[in-house]
C-alpha cells in the first residue's frame, strides 16, 4: 500500500506544475532558448533566465516547481524513454540482425506483448509530459517546440496503426495461410512446402539452417513450433541462429531430414506478406524520424 499511496501523493503535489516554459517564453516575446542553455527548454539557465526568475519572485509571481513535481516529471520521463529505447532498439534489431522475413509467417507472441505495452506506456507518459508543458494550442501552433511535438505525435500515431494492422490484421492472415495446407511429408522441401512444418495444427516442426532441413519435433526447446519464443519454425533461420549465442553443432545434433531446394520459379509473394514488409520497413522510417525529431528539438 505504501508504493500506490507514494505515488498518488506524488501525482496530487504535482498538479501545479503546468504553469511551463512556453508560457514565460510567449510573455518575454523569446525562443525557450533565451532562458534556457537547451533550446527545447528546461534545465540549467542563461543569464537572462536567471534575470527573468529574480524578477518574477519580485513581483510577487515565484518561477516554482515544487520538488516532489520535479521527481515525478524525471520519473515520467525516464520510463517515456526508456520504453522507447526499448521499443526502437526492438525494430533495429530485427531489421539489421534477423530481418523481417524471420516473421513472415506472423510476429511471435512475445514480440507483440512487447509492442503493445510499449506503446501504451509511450502513449500515456507522453500525454502526461504534453500536459505538463503545453497549456494552450497556441503553444502547439506557433512555438517550435509545438510544431515539433505535433510532428512527433503524429508519426507516433503512424507507427502505432500500423503496428495494430499488423498484428490483428495481416498476422491472422499469415498464420491462416499458413495452417490452409495438405498433410506433410517429411524430406527435401521449397521454401513454401517448408512453411507448413510450423508445428501448429499437429503440424511437424521443421526449419532450415545452412541449406538443409532440420526436424526439431523431439526438442523441449521446440514447444509449440517456436525455439525461446522468438524463432518460429517453418523458416529458414541461418541468419537469425547465427547469431545465437550457441554454435551450429547445437543444430545439427537434431534429425537431418532433407534439403532446402532451391525455387525454380519466380513466385509472387501473397498480398498480407507484401503488406508485412512494407509496413516493417515503414516503422523503421518512421522510427528514423522520430529520432530526427528528437534531435532537432534538443539540438537544433
Amino acid at each position: 500500500m505504501r508504493i500506490p499511496m507514494l505515488f498518488l501523493l506524488l501525482l496530487l503535489l504535482s498538479v501545479g506544475l503546468a504553469g511551463a516554459t512556453e508560457k514565460f517564453a510567449r510573455k518575454t516575446g523569446h525562443d525557450c532558448n533565451y532562458c534556457h542553455l537547451n533550446p527545447a527548454g528546461g534545465g540549467e539557465l542563461t543569464a537572462a533566465g536567471e534575470a527573468f526568475i529574480e524578477q518574477q519572485a519580485a513581483a510577487g509571481a515565484p518561477v516554482t516547481t515544487p520538488v516532489a513535481g520535479r521527481i515525478l516529471r524525471l520519473l515520467v520521463g525516464f520510463l517515456h524513454l526508456f520504453t522507447a529505447v526499448f521499443w526502437f532498439g526492438t525494430i533495429f534489431y530485427v531489421h539489421l540482425v534477423l530481418k523481417p522475413a524471420y516473421a513472415s509467417q506472423g510476429l511471435p507472441r512475445s514480440e507483440v506483448r512487447v509492442g503493445l505495452v510499449s506503446m501504451v506506456v509511450m502513449a500515456v507518459t507522453g500525454a502526461y509530459l504534453t500536459w505538463l508543458r503545453v497549456d494552450s494550442f497556441e503553444t502547439l501552433l506557433h512555438t517550435s517546440f509545438g510544431i515539433l511535438l505535433l510532428v512527433k505525435i503524429g508519426l507516433f500515431g503512424i507507427m502505432v496503426a500500423l503496428a495494430l494492422l499488423a498484428v490483428f490484421v495481416i498476422g491472422p492472415k499469415l498464420r491462416q495461410k499458413r495452417g490452409a495446407t495438405q498433410d506433410v511429408v517429411l524430406g527435401d522441401m521449397t521454401t513454401e512446402q517448408l512453411a507448413r512444418c510450423d508445428g501448429k495444427d499437429g503440424h511437424p516442426v521443421c526449419f532450415a539452417f545452412q541449406g538443409r532441413i532440420f526436424n526439431a519435433g523431439n526438442s523441449p526447446l521446440w514447444k509449440g513450433g517456436e525455439h525461446m519464443k522468438r524463432h518460429p519454425a517453418g523458416t529458414d533461420l541461418s541468419e537469425a541462429l547465427g547469431q545465437a549465442p550457441h554454435g551450429a553443432d547445437r543444430v545439427l545434433k537434431l534429425p537431418d531430414v532433407g534439403q532446402l531446394l532451391p525455387t525454380t520459379e519466380q513466385q509472387t509473394e501473397p498480398a498480407p506478406k507484401r503488406l508485412f514488409y512494407l509496413f516493417a520497413y515503414l516503422n523503421l522510417g518512421l522510427a528514423i524520424a522520430i529520432l530526427m525529431v528528437v534531435a532537432l528539438w534538443r539540438w537544433n
